[in-house]
C-alpha cells in the first residue's frame, strides 16, 4: 500500500524499540548507542550526526545547531556545510538531554561532541559494519531500517510532539513542506482512529 512506500513505514515505532537498539549497539561500544539515539532524536543525517561539535549543542536556548557534515571522501574525511547548506536548529527532547551533557562535558566547543572507539569520527558505515546492524535490527524486528531510517524516526517523533510543518521542514532542512507533511498527517490519521 501506499502507506508502507511512505518514510514512516521506516521510522522505529516506539521509544521502547529505540531504547533496546541504543542498547544492543552500545553492547559493541557506547558512541553506536550515542550515534542511533543523536540520529535517531535529531532528524539529522549520520553525516550530520558525525560532523557536530561540542559548541553546537545550546542547552541554554534547548537546541542543537546541526551546521555541517563530516563523511569519507578521498584522502580522508570531507567536512563541509550540511546538504541543504544552511544551519538547522532542532529542539533537545527530553530522552535526548542526559545523552548531550554526557558528550558535551568538558569539551571545548569546537570539539567533536561523538568520537568513536578509535578516537575518530563515527560514519554510517563504521556504525553498520561495527555493529553489525542488519542482524541487529532484524532481531528487533526492523529488517529493513537502515541509519537513514533514524532521521524518519525523529522526524515521526518531533510530528508526534505537535510540531507544525514549518517546524519539520526546518529541522530537516528540507526546501519543500510537501516532504514532511507526511509526519504529520498519518500521527493526525492515527489519533482520529483512538476517537
Amino acid at each position: 500500500p501506499a502507506e508502507d512506500a511512505s518514510p514512516r513505514a521506516h521510522a522505529i515505532p516506539d521509544m521502547a524499540t529505540l531504547t533496546t537498539l541504543a542498547e544492543a549497539c552500545g553492547n559493541i561500544h557506547q558512541s553506536y548507542s550515542d550515534f542511533v539515539m543523536l540520529a535517531a532524536l535529531l532528524a539529522a543525517r549520520s553525516s550530520e550526526v558525525s560532523g557536530l561539535q561540542a559548541g553546537d549543542v545550546r542547552f541554554d536556548k534547548n537546541i542543537v545547531m546541526i551546521a555541517r557534515q563530516t563523511y569519507p571522501g578521498k584522502g580522508g574525511l570531507i567536512t563541509k556545510q550540511t546538504k541543504g547548506r544552511r544551519e538547522r536548529r532542532v529542539p533537545i527532547l527530553d530522552p535526548l538531554r542526559p545523552i548531550l551533557e554526557r558528550l558535551a562535558e568538558g569539551k571545548e566547543p569546537e570539539d567533536r561532541l561523538l568520537i568513536g572507539p578509535k578516537g575518530g569520527a563515527l560514519t554510517t558505515a563504521t556504525v553498520r559494519d561495527a555493529t553489525n546492524w542488519d542482524q541487529i535490527v532484524s532481531d528487533l524486528g526492523l529488517p529493513d531500517l537502515t541509519r537513514h531510517g533514524l532521521r524518519h524516526t525523529a522526524l515521526t517523533r518531533l510530528g508526534q510532539a505537535g510540531a507544525t510543518t514549518a517546524e519539520l521542514k526546518a529541522y530537516a532542512g528540507h526546501s519543500d513542506g510537501k516532504s514532511v507533511e507526511v509526519y504529520q498527517h498519518a500521527e493526525r490519521r492515527r489519533l482520529a482512529s483512538l476517537t
